[in-house]
């Protein structure tokens, strides 16, 4: 079905409304001529723009479609109909609409960003059917030209893609031109070694706000927008744990990234500075003194001059999540467990930090070497010999009943725990074993 809910700014009172629009792009089957209806629902509502849907659908079946909706359209000067194929410039600002519904703000203003640096000087006047493979990769080797980095040039490829899947949806194209990114290099990332985290806590003590945020921040993984964001209510220190649920990014409150919540798991030592550090400016763990959120670009020149006192290169608060990461990996913790601390819905993104894992491959293998338990050395029973046209007993072609004790050998317990007993006892030890990999990770002093 062709009817979207989009954004739309009123050039009367410049307020922000959404608009139902129906959205056709079919051949005529008597004439072969394109048709490519784009309305405002007269009726606006989801069922009214489905009926007017349905109806424009039927007069182009049945060979109406001139006669009542041609002439129409012909007519009404101030329609947003459109009689010929949008162009990307004016096609982007109706996808700009439906990402501000379905999109978080960032990713908005992500894409509004692209658009204007990038895809609005290469494809702006195209109709959006004139896009074809070779534009798009003289679009790329124009800006590799520039010697963009090929990852802005895949978001960029990303942005033109996801418009044109809009388009295809709402049938206004008949199909999506081939998009090829390009090879990029793994990303780097910095973290900070175990003695260069020290001097970072130890130069940031001159302002405790500071140092209590780089702390925290080190010890949990936490986003800037997520440490920014964490308010009170999300913590719970009777079991050692923090939900991250929201983010404040670019000005505005929202779910954090992939629109995924996820538990923070809190060591010892994080929990008892939280009870030190609690204070009744406001609902916001980590304010101002009158209560107000830190601005972003204040805390980044901030841990910057922490960071000229401690001697050490200048770097980011996402560096203090890598060096979360890091440091679990460098002691062992699986990266399983890392995923789940990170909140990664993807063990792609956590693979980054193997490398730091020396020795888990040689210790992984090495169980090869060592010797056969003593219940695996025994040798196996030997079992009668079965007269021909016979069978065992134990055999399921027989047709006898086997029992449990049958397909347990001696020695071997054979309680079976219940389903629920067995899904509470693996949730009580899957946050308790959290719990000590954190811990296992503790070796800084609040």
């Amino acid at each position: 079905m062709s009817t979207r809910p989009v954004e739309r700014k009123s050039t009367s009172d410049g307020k922000t409304r959404k608009v139902w629009v129906v959205n056709i792009c079919r051949k005529d089957p008597a004439t072969g001529k394109q048709i490519v209806y784009r309305h405002d629902a007269l009726v606006q509502t989801r069922r009214g723009a489905e009926d007017q849907h349905r109806k424009v659908l039927n007069s182009i079946a049945d060979g109406t479609y001139w006669d009542t909706y041609g002439k129409e359209m012909e007519n009404d000067e101030e329609s947003d109909t459109l009689s010929e194929m949008p162009t990307v410039r004016k096609f982007f600002e109706e996808f700009l609409g439906y990402a501000k519904i379905h999109n978080k703000h960032s990713e908005v203003l992500s894409k509004q960003g692209l658009f204007d640096r990038y895809l609005k000087e290469a494809f702006g006047d195209l109709k959006l059917d004139a896009i074809t493979p070779r534009k798009i990769d003289a679009f790329s080797a124009e800006l590799f030209s520039r010697k963009l980095h090929p990852k802005t040039i895949n978001n960029a490829l990303a942005a033109l893609r996801r418009m044109l899947n809009y388009a295809l949806e709402l049938e206004v194209i008949d199909k999506v031109p081939r998009i090829r990114q390009l090879k990029a290099p793994e990303s780097k990332f910095d973290y900070l070694t175990f003695q260069e985290l020290d001097q970072l806590l130890a130069a940031a003590s001159y302002n405790p706000e500071w140092r209590a945020m780089i702390f925290f921040a080190a010890k949990t993984g936490v986003r800037w927008g997520e440490l920014s964001e964490l308010r009170w209510l999300d913590i719970d220190l009777e079991k050692g744990t923090a939900r991250i649920e929201r983010s404040f990014t670019k000005g505005k409150v929202t779910t954090r990234k992939n629109h995924h919540a996820y538990t923070v798991f809190l060591t010892p030592a994080t929990v008892e500075f939280l009870k030190q550090h609690k204070h009744d400016k406001g609902e916001l763990v980590f304010c101002k003194a009158d209560g107000e959120r830190h601005i972003h670009r204040r805390a980044d020149v901030a841990l910057k001059r922490c960071c000229r006192k401690a001697g050490l290169r200048q770097i980011s608060w996402h560096v203090l999540r890598h060096t979360f990461a890091s440091h679990l990996a460098m002691r062992g913790v699986s990266l399983l467990d890392i995923k789940e601390f990170l909140g990664h819905r993807d063990i792609k993104s956590t693979l980054r930090y193997a490398h730091l894992m020396p020795d888990h491959k040689h210790k992984a293998v090495s169980v090869l070497d060592e010797p056969m338990p003593v219940n695996e050395t025994a040798e196996p029973e030997t079992t009668a010999e079965l007269q021909p046209g016979t069978k065992s007993e134990s055999d399921p072609d027989s047709g006898a009943p086997m029992t449990v004790s049958d397909s347990v050998p001696d020695g071997l317990n054979t309680n079976v725990l219940s389903a629920e007993e067995d899904e509470v006892i693996d949730d009580e030890s899957d946050d308790s074993q959290r719990h000590i990999a954190l811990t296992s990770n503790e070796s800084l002093q609040f």
